[in-house]
């Protein structure tokens, strides 16, 4: 069965049901997959890593024996408890996809230990996954995808770790840290920890806006927007850094190619407003320009014409859209998308 709706998925997490013995979590944000598996496992057995209870799978375990899954299955607790097998999947290869999908399929009819629970973590998996669609089919088993996270519950994971040392954020400092945050989890998590050590873990302080200026620094998204800039600035070599360090920072490639697409609607409306008598000056700052990146952005205004720009803008379109499709290879879909532009700044002479 299909665990989609978040409160279903909170009570399963809190209190699993007797009569599942599989859980199948999966999705492209590793960190959220990792958090729910942990909450799960702490509730199916005492110690998640007692080695006598529980066995820990990756998919080189599968690729080096590919029976010991079903093995482990089939065995009992060595200490007369519930065992636990937890199965961690870092691609979707299809070797690996298969034989956790034959395994899972003979232990949800109970054809192995049907004392023992079947825990798998896996990444973002396709319709085509045979892993998924087992899951989903079978009766004694859960599956439950793991979308990116929406600002309330950034929100309550920050409030939650602070807590835990003593600290905490007002309303306005919390709506402004969250903003910030990278969308990943496990990277979130570093920052949230990292927050909290910086305010004083046990200090009893509720931080205002003012006292997470000279921590929070740089806004994550700038990489993004930087590389944008520097991609209708035909610097190719800087626009691919600053998309991988986005990317570190846990920005996805349809971020990225939305970056890009704003950078050229600013552009576009720039030099719409002065093809009807703005100075290019007045035309960028209506546009929204930050006057730091005004020089560059009125270089590049110079330089592109409505035109071209009509012609880049398929480009993008064509992107946002492979970008978006289960699967697809989004942080190399951007790069070739920022490729594609710096070549045509460069043929245009910037």
């Amino acid at each position: 069965m299909i665990l989609g709706k978040r409160p279903d998925i909170e009570r399963f997490l809190g209190k699993p049901d007797p009569a599942i013995r599989i859980a199948l979590i999966y999705g492209r944000d590793v960190g959220v997959v990792r958090d729910r598996g942990h909450q799960l496992a702490a509730k199916l057995v005492p110690n998640p890593d007692d080695p006598f209870d529980v066995a820990l799978l990756t998919e080189q375990d599968l690729a080096d024996d590919g029976g010991r899954l079903e093995g482990e299955l089939a065995a009992q607790s060595l200490m007369g408890g519930r065992r636990l097998v937890r199965l961690r999947l870092t691609a979707e290869k299809p070797a690996a996809d298969k034989l956790a999908a034959e395994a899972l399929d003979r232990h949800a009819k109970g054809e192995l230990n049907p004392d023992a629970f079947f825990l798998i973590e896996a990444g973002n998996l396709g319709r085509d996954s045979a892993l998924r669609k087992a899951a989903e089919k079978a009766g004694a088993a859960a599956a439950i995808p793991c979308y990116e996270d929406e600002p309330g519950d950034v929100a309550r994971l920050v409030r939650d770790l602070l807590a835990k040392d003593g600290v905490s954020l007002n309303s306005d400092a919390l709506q402004l840290f969250v903003a910030r945050l990278p969308k990943e989890r496990g990277v979130a998590r570093q920052e949230i920890e990292r927050l909290a050590l910086y305010l004083g873990p046990g200090s009893g302080v509720t931080a205002t806006p003012a006292d997470l200026e000279p921590f929070l620094g740089v806004e994550p998204e700038s990489s993004l927007f930087d590389a944008a800039a520097d991609a209708f600035g035909g610097r190719l070599g800087e626009a691919q850094a600053g998309l991988r360090r986005a990317a570190q920072e846990g920005e996805a490639g349809p971020a990225a190619v939305r970056a890009i697409g704003m950078h050229l609607a600013k552009l576009r409306r720039t030099l719409t407003l002065a093809k009807n008598g703005a100075s290019l000056q007045e035309a960028a700052k209506a546009s929204g320009v930050f006057w730091k990146q005004e020089r560059e952005f009125l270089r590049q205004a110079r330089i592109w014409t409505l035109e071209e720009l009509d012609r880049i803008q398929p480009e993008i379109l064509n992107a946002d859209r492979a970008c978006k499709t289960a699967g697809s290879p989004d942080r190399l879909l951007a790069e070739r998308l920022a490729l594609t532009v710096a070549g045509r700044a460069r043929r245009l002479g910037l």
